[in-house]
């Protein structure tokens, strides 16, 4: 990739807004609008090995909020319930409207949930931490799986494999499916298992007709005062899945992929111990970056990268 991609949104590296603060996370700000309403920005802030890099990489915010918005709304047709209430600033609070520019495209309403304590991973593919779960114990996440699987291989059928959400600074930890149901109830693990593995089947097939492999994803749901269970958070972007261009694919070897791994692959050749602040990111691998979050929208979508 050459040349630096037309940048469609402001840089929105940080936020401050008329709200209370809810959560500052690594890359996300959340706002409390009132008591059934939050407000998540999606900025431009990358990290990796959990250290916020600087600079920020162009549209990047914009790209994953987009990228939501479209799986939420197709799943949404296939009877799945979000917490979206509003993905556009005309239809945010009247305070918020002068922050506009920073804003739009970044920015969604969403319901104020009470976020189930288990992330639900679905993993199709044998990579990451799967790949190194396999390798070890001929397991992922103490799944028996056949012998002789190569690292990026398609698995049998999709595995559900949750963790535990971790606190800030900790990684989450992965558990088995009878944990998690003592964490939430067998009815409910159930039900997050059975929603995820549709939901990861559904994503699949779309990704495929468009080019590109889903080989794992991760999903986080959320129950409303009457007890609905919904999805939320971020779905199906390149922060919280692992996409492939099938074009590229061979079994055997490492994938590339359309994510934040072309900076952690850069990282790993510089002289850094991971820890903060790291080194800054050159123009030509937040470029790159870029136009990778860009690409992964362009072709789940089927259309050019435009801010709705």
């Amino acid at each position: 990739m050459t040349g630096a991609p037309e940048r469609l949104t402001p840089l929105v590296a940080t936020t401050d807004l008329p709200l209370p603060v809810f959560r500052r996370g690594k890359v996300r700000d959340v706002y409390e609008v009132d008591d059934d309403r939050l407000l998540m920005v999606a900025t431009d802030r990358i990290s990796a090995f959990d250290v916020v890099l600087e600079p920020a990489i162009p549209d990047k915010g914009a790209c994953l909020t987009q990228i939501s918005n479209f799986w939420f709304d197709l799943l949404e047709r296939e009877g799945i319930e979000n917490h979206l209430v509003a993905t556009r600033v005309e239809d945010f609070p009247e305070a918020l409207r002068e922050h506009a520019d920073a804003l739009h495209g970044h920015a969604v309403l969403v319901e104020r949930l009470e976020p189930l304590p288990v992330e639900c991973i679905v993993r199709g593919y044998l990579a990451g931490s799967g790949w190194r779960d396999y390798q070890e114990t001929g397991e992922v996440c103490g799944i028996d799986l056949p012998a002789g699987l190569q690292e990026s291989e398609e698995l049998p059928h999709p595995v559900f494999t949750p963790s535990t959400k971790a606190a800030v600074g900790d990684h989450d930890e992965n558990v088995s499916f009878v944990q998690a149901a003592k964490i939430v109830g067998h009815e409910t693990a159930a039900w997050l298992r059975d929603t995820s593995l549709r939901i990861y089947a559904l994503a699949r097939d779309h990704a495929a007709r468009h080019g590109i492999i889903l080989a794992d994803t991760k999903f986080e749901f959320g129950r409303r005062p009457d007890g609905t269970i919904v999805l939320m958070d971020e779905v199906l972007t390149p922060d919280s899945s692992r996409f492939w261009p099938a074009d590229g694919y061979a079994v055997g070897r490492g994938q590339p992929s359309f994510d934040k791994q072309y900076v952690r692959d850069w990282l790993e050749t510089q002289d850094w111990d991971k820890t903060a602040p790291g080194p800054v990111l050159p123009d030509d691998i937040v470029q790159g970056t870029s136009a990778r979050y860009k690409e992964a929208f362009e072709r789940l979508t089927g259309r050019p990268f435009a801010v709705a």
